[in-house]
């Protein structure tokens, strides 16, 4: 096991970017020796921890809207709406889903990384839909061990540009940091990681496919990315769709978290949490639709109106 993904599964850390954090710093022995993430350890190792005190939380709870789609003592699940980002950055201190979920629920404060308490995974700021948080410490170190180990599931909806085919497929290229725009990921990374993304076709609507994906990996973007691979980007995709694309317009990324299913850490029972659509999403499907009777409506008309006579 790589030594970075040892110190994630040990107790009271439980993340992948916390083990980073205590290697990089030094915090991290093996055999008395500091050592590298990517160190193969071997059995009969001594592996030493220095873990420092939380340092203080510098986030502010504030009385944001918060919508919660499942809650019990352990974990809640919350409808991520679009437009807000999940936890403050250098950037970004206030207005987030973490600033919402202190005011809300004070007790998450004390649960993993300061910055981002009780958070287990991400969505981006433009995407919606369900987002799970840990309540304890146990279920984050739980829910975190799932994700690593790829046994949680989670479905998205999107609306990608052009006719999508064929019906379903998978597409498996590694995803990495793009070579020259560091916002950007890519697949023709040479340092990608291994990613796979499965999609199934819902409904052709003109210039657009209405497709449902299922990630078995959890990379940066990679919904989007992929996509924009095969040639068929999120609408409103201003980073990875073509500036000047045909199509519908949207002013956001058209992705939805749709439902995600996890063992509970506690109960170890199966839980399914689902979000409905957001209105905008049900605004665009239904001008889509709109559009294509039209056409349709157009189209039947001209068959049957009579020829000229030779």
């Amino acid at each position: 096991m790589r030594l970075d993904r040892f110190v994630a599964s040990l107790p009271g850390i439980g993340t992948r970017s916390q083990a980073k954090q205590l290697i990089d710093a030094g915090r991290v022995r093996v055999d008395g020796i500091p050592r590298k993430r990517a160190l193969a350890l071997r059995a009969g190792a001594h592996v030493a921890v220095s873990v420092p005190p939380p340092p203080r939380a510098t986030v502010e709870p504030e009385p944001l809207p918060l919508t919660l789609l499942y809650e019990d003592e352990a974990v809640v699940a919350i409808d991520k709406p679009p437009g807000i980002v999940v936890h403050p950055s250098p950037g970004t201190r206030h207005g987030t889903v973490v600033n919402a979920l202190l005011h809300r629920l004070a007790s998450v404060a004390g649960v993993g990384d300061p910055e981002r308490p009780g958070i287990v995974h991400r969505l981006d700021r433009d995407t919606s839909g369900v987002l799970l948080v840990a309540r304890t410490v146990a279920a984050l170190e739980g829910l975190a061990r799932q994700f690593r180990e790829r046994q949680i599931t989670k479905r998205y909806v999107a609306i990608v540009r052009g006719r999508l085919m064929p019906a379903a497929g998978v597409i498996d290229r590694p995803i990495g940091r793009h070579p020259r725009e560091r916002k950007r990921m890519s697949v023709r990374s040479r340092r990608g990681r291994a990613a796979v993304t499965r999609w199934e076709i819902l409904e052709y609507l003109p210039g657009a496919t209405l497709v449902r994906l299922t990630p078995e990996t959890g990379r940066t973007h990679q919904l989007r990315v992929h996509l924009a691979a095969l040639g068929h980007p999120v609408v409103g995709d201003r980073l990875y769709g073509a500036r000047k694309a045909k199509g519908p317009a949207f002013p956001r990324q058209a992705l939805h978290a749709e439902e995600i299913r996890f063992t509970h850490p506690t109960t170890g029972q199966l839980v399914v949490v689902a979000s409905p659509l957001p209105p905008d999403l049900v605004g665009l499907l239904a001008e889509l639709r709109a559009a294509g009777r039209t056409a349709a409506q157009s189209a039947h008309a001209a068959t049957r109106s009579p020829g000229r006579s030779p």
